[in-house]
């Protein structure tokens, strides 16, 4: 490789020749600061119930606190599925008596859990909801249907109650209500039938996009009234509306709600004969469609419907801007999996026995039971850290004053349980810019700044405490190893998206979701796991972030990635029966960051700027550094060398400057984890799959592959002098751990 020559710009004035490599380190003021128990940990998710059971026995489970990760976040899966969470299968139903869904097969209506312990609880279960106007969205795919075009009208889709005027207090017209139809190519129509069930829209419009694709790309298009396509006084029951004069070409068509007739809904939905029930306001707010059809009328007055109706992924797609969350015990979906109990989970040891973060459900929930959940929490005792509301709103496709107006019911409700208790959210998708949504009236598409404008307007921006999102940086299947150069920008560009956006620079930022990216493939097995690992970790802390969270923690099974690959989220490779056979990558290098870098029981860390000069030919940092100060005294760097074929010598500097540097001198201990000590070798075959009756997938290993050598770290100690040099293995995370001497 051609050796570059050094660059050491401003704060170099050293004697070096110039075929010197070095990680330069600004100690003149800190980027950031963080103690290692409430900033490095893990999340635990919805798992096969048999992995929870396998998971948690202290063999498998001692293993796993091996990789150092302290505090925990409990993700909540449910909201993903478009499914009410149950987080306590004991509790009440709005239109029934019965306390145990359990034993009551016709429980139904809104489900609050019990705040009152009584026998443990190992697992908890979403429930599919009924009122459903989704076909598909990022949580979702080929997970249920849309209730729009699902060929029944005796079913329908419900918007939210809780985003009406009896709940927010404000104007119907301040949360407009809205469905999306995707024709899945240009197809000439020039009228819609709707069939409404109650509530009804009294004030709707229905739009064409003029542009790509309205969900995907907000901001490359516009929607568009139809010429006859303004509604003043909508009626109720079937209607029948005339959109243009003459078919024309249209593939994405909205209908956009924003007042309600407020006329009640019969909760059993196997009659289709409308009836007013006003024992319960939720069901007599907002909008409710039973079907919807879209074509053209021909002369003689016949209308000719050119929707896929079937109650399946085969239907015509919609989206929705909410979901009522009323169901019924029979809703109860699979079992397999489940979302670990929360005493399982605070009495497992998993948690260390520290503060745990842990979610209520907000986007298809209600804030009675988020309340309840906290009550039992407390009273069982269990330690909190944080609360995070909802899962996933921008992956939901929720407007973001929707999203704000139920954050602030369920934060009033949760405040009167405990008022000290620090909330936050939204726990953003990964994503690597900012999230855009429709433009309101303003023009602004900006998610989080119309999120926060909106705390702001009602005086509420105390009850957000942190601001969290996720993080999962690259496509699956598009991981070539030239993306590594990228992780750093990546990371500490969000950082900035957020604020710019108008997140105070005082506020936390948790990432409490992340890893490669959203699709387990070999990637995650290989070293190159490993070094975005350090590499991302490193970054968000010296961006000025305040906490982040590996994902996933637990051991889990292959599952089938880029052209059937196997590949895992977790750290270690495991049998038929989730016992561990082998750590991978990321667990040595999670090592490496918890009890190397870091010092894992000690207090205040200091964060400073390292900068290396090894560059290739194109440009691209092939040595990234990342320096901490920590509270025995030490300085820890962690150099991170992306060059896959070349290892590479470095000096240290701290605080270089033309008078002085500081050096690391005396006793130094060195850390290595790279091809020396770990290379993955894939399968020679790959997965085989099935379906089941079930619908559930069960896959077939065959060879999964398997890591050799697999570590342990290389460790070592040397006697550190001004000129040392260390050295930096092709591919590689090195730490390097002393006390600093100053050298004039």
């Amino acid at each position: 490789m051609k050796k570059l020559a050094a660059v050491l710009v401003g704060i170099f004035a050293l004697t070096i020749s110039a075929a010197t490599q070095t990680i330069s380190v600004d100690t003149s003021h800190p980027t950031n600061h963080f103690i290692p128990k409430e900033t490095l940990g893990a999340g635990v998710d919805r798992i096969a119930v048999q992995a929870i059971e396998k998971d948690l026995q202290p063999p498998t489970l001692e293993k796993t606190l091996a990789s150092g990760w302290q505090p925990v976040t409990y993700r909540q899966n449910t909201e993903l599925a478009v499914e009410a969470w149950h987080w306590n299968p004991r509790g009440t139903w709005s239109e029934t008596n019965n306390a145990s869904h359990g034993s009551d097969d016709h429980g139904k209506g809104y489900f609050t859990g019990s705040g009152t312990p009584t026998e443990t609880i190992r697992y908890s279960y979403g429930y599919a909801l009924p009122r459903r106007g989704f076909t598909r969205n990022d949580g979702t795919d080929n997970v249920g249907f849309s209730r729009l075009t699902d060929g029944d009208t005796n079913t329908f889709w419900k918007s939210n109650p809780y985003l009406t005027e009896h709940f927010t207090g404000e104007s119907d017209a301040l949360h407009p209500q809205w469905v999306v139809m995707d024709l899945a190519q240009a197809q000439q129509i020039d009228s819609i039938r709707i069939a409404w069930a109650a509530p009804y829209a009294r004030r709707y419009v229905v739009q064409y996009w003029t542009g790509d694709d309205p969900i995907k790309a907000v901001t490359r298009g516009v929607w568009q009234t139809f010429t006859q396509g303004a509604i003043t006084e909508g009626k109720g029951g079937t209607e029948t509306i005339r959109l243009s004069r003459s078919p024309m070409p249209v593939r994405f068509l909205r209908i956009w709600m924003t007042e309600s007739s407020n006329t009640c809904v019969k909760e059993d939905t196997t009659d289709s004969k409308l009836s007013e029930r006003k024992s319960d306001p939720r069901n007599c707010v907002g909008y409710a469609i039973r079907e919807i059809y879209l074509g053209t009328v021909t002369k003689d007055g016949a209308f000719h419907d050119i929707l896929r109706h079937t109650p399946d992924q085969e239907q015509t797609t919609t989206y929705c801007s909410s979901v009522n969350p009323w169901h019924q015990a029979t809703d109860l979906g699979s079992t397999k999996q489940a979302q670990m109990g929360f005493d399982l989970f605070f009495t497992s040891g998993v948690t260390r026995g520290l503060p745990a973060m842990v979610p209520i459900a907000m986007l298809y929930d209600t804030p009675d039971n988020a309340a309840a959940e906290i009550a039992y929490l407390k009273t069982r005792g269990y330690p909190i850290s944080y609360v995070e509301m909802g899962e996933e709103a921008d992956g939901q496709y929720m407007l973001p004053e929707d999203y704000a107006a139920l954050y602030l019911q369920w934060a009033t409700a949760i405040h009167r349980v405990d008022p000290a208790l620090k909330l936050g959210g939204p726990s953003f998708q990964g994503v690597n810019k900012d999230i855009e949504v429709w433009p309101d009236a303003n023009g602004k598409v900006s998610w989080t700044a119309r999120f926060i404008d909106y705390l702001k307007q009602h005086g509420r921006m105390k009850d957000l405490s942190f601001f969290s999102f996720e993080h999962y940086p690259f496509d699956p299947c598009k991981t070539p190893w030239g993306v590594l150069y990228d992780e750093p920008e990546l990371v500490s560009h969000i950082v900035q998206v957020w604020h710019e956006d108008g997140i105070p620079l005082d506020m936390p930022l948790f990432i409490t979701e992340g890893n490669l990216s959203s699709g387990a493939s070999e990637t995650y097995q290989d070293i190159f796991a490993g070094i975005w690992l350090a590499d991302y970790i490193g970054s968000f802390l010296n961006s000025g972030g305040n906490a982040v969270y590996f994902f996933h923690y637990l051991p889990l099974q292959m599952e089938p990635g880029c052209n059937n690959s196997p590949g895992t989220f977790g750290m270690f490779t495991v049998d038929a029966d989730y016992q561990i056979k082998q750590p991978l990558a990321q667990f040595f290098v999670a090592q490496l960051i918890n009890l190397e870098w870091v010092q894992p029981s000690g207090g205040e860390h200091q964060v400073f700027a390292a900068n290396s000069d090894v560059e290739d030919g194109a440009g691209h940092n092939l040595v990234t550094a990342y320096a901490v100060k920590r509270p025995d005294g030490t300085f820890a760097v962690m150099a991170v060398n992306r060059d896959q074929q070349n290892a590479h010598k470095v000096r240290i500097a701290f605080n270089a400057s033309e008078e002085k540097a500081n050096w690391f001198f005396g006793s130094v201990e060195i850390s290595t984890f790279g091809s020396a000590q770990y290379q993955w070798h894939p399968p020679q075959t790959r997965f085989m799959a099935h379906a089941e009756n079930s619908g559930e997938r069960t896959i077939v290993p065959t060879n999964l592959g398997h890591a050799d050598p697999d570590g342990p770290i290389g460790r070592t100690t040397l006697n550190a002098r001004r000129d040392t040099t260390y050295d930096l293995p092709a591919a590689s995370i090195v730490v390097i751990r002393g006390s600093i001497a100053s050298t004039k």
